[in-house]
């Protein structure tokens, strides 16, 4: 698990990439910074919405830390097949095959055949 995570500055992330917030990999949406002030140096509020939960999430630290960014490996797969709101997947490289749930908004446009990118970080899997 430590490899699947990094360390970059706080001053450095910007709206888009992805950070760990409570140990959960989130993509940022939204960058506060207020100014240094006298008892202290600025800091910032992070925004961002969890990849596979879809939660909301705010982190606020100084712009000198270090924040966690998740390692995402985005990968091409295959609908072998649709059960409900589950679709089974095969991974176009290494042929292996699982099941995933599919997310609600690509549930009329994902059909049987259909490519699809799948999101892999931290042992979970979304479409």
């Amino acid at each position: 698990m430590a490899s699947e995570i990094m360390y970059i500055p706080v001053k450095d992330v910007k709206e888009g990439r992805f950070i760990l917030i409570d140990n959960v990999p989130c993509k940022v949406v939204e960058i506060e910074t207020s100014a240094p002030g006298k008892h202290g140096s600025a800091k910032v509020r992070i925004t961002a919405i969890g990849i596979f939960d879809g939660q909301k999430r705010t982190l606020l630290k100084p712009s000198s830390a270090d924040v966690e960014a998740p390692v995402i490996v985005k990968k091409r797969a295959q609908v072998v097949s649709i059960i409900g709101n589950t679709a089974q997947l095969m991974d176009l490289e290494s042929y292996e095959t699982y099941e995933l749930p599919i997310p609600q908004e690509l549930m009329q446009s994902i059909k049987p055949g259909a490519e699809v990118e799948v999101i892999e970080s931290m042992d979970q899997r979304a479409i």
